[in-house]
């Protein structure tokens, strides 16, 4: 289990793992709990016989120094495929990774850039179909618009073991306007 921790304004920080988590509880540096989840984690003994005991909320906002998480999210195949559910953008059937590839929706070969909103998730048999073409040379539409992940989906890509609270908490800042959650549901 991670344990998304954000900075005092809300915005998500980073994964960390639970004895990281543990460190701020320590430090007395949580300022604000969500989520449902807790992890137990338990301690040392005392001389009465008890053993200390830390619970630990599955989303926690610390203080101390803000990362700037706003940077570009890099683009590679795990992320992008998670974007699309696993999906292939043109003939809208889920596939295993390892049957995905990346298409440039306009060709590198005819100037198209390798970037979040050029690529799409395809299958090989439709990558290949389609191949140096644009989507209407192939007479191939897609069924979903390519986007450019914000602060919270880039969590949601990073992380493939996400509690439902995370989730819940990540999803209510996903754009809206977006067609792949309809995918992603």
């Amino acid at each position: 289990m991670f344990i998304l921790r954000l900075n005092k304004s809300g915005m998500p920080q980073a994964w960390i793992t639970p004895e990281e988590a543990a460190k701020h509880y320590a430090q007395e540096r949580v300022l604000f709990e969500l989520g449902e989840t807790k992890k137990v984690m338990l301690g040392g003994w005392n001389h009465q016989g008890l053993q200390s005991r830390l619970e630990l909320s599955s989303i926690i906002a610390c203080d101390g120094k803000v990362i700037n998480t706003q940077g570009k999210i890099s683009l590679c195949n795990r992320y992008l495929f998670r974007r699309d559910n696993y999906i292939c953008l043109y003939c809208g059937q889920k596939f295993k990774p390892s049957k995905l590839t990346r298409d440039h929706i306009m060709p590198t070969s005819r100037g198209g850039r390798d970037c979040w909103t050029n690529v799409a998730t395809a299958c090989n048999r439709c990558n290949c179909h389609k191949a140096a073409r644009t989507p209407e040379e192939a007479n191939m539409a897609l069924i979903a618009v390519p986007f450019t992940p914000n602060i919270y989906e880039r969590f949601y890509l990073m992380n493939r073991r996400i509690l439902a609270d995370q989730m819940a908490f990540l999803g209510s800042h996903f754009s809206r306007n977006q067609s792949w959650l309809s995918l992603a549901g």
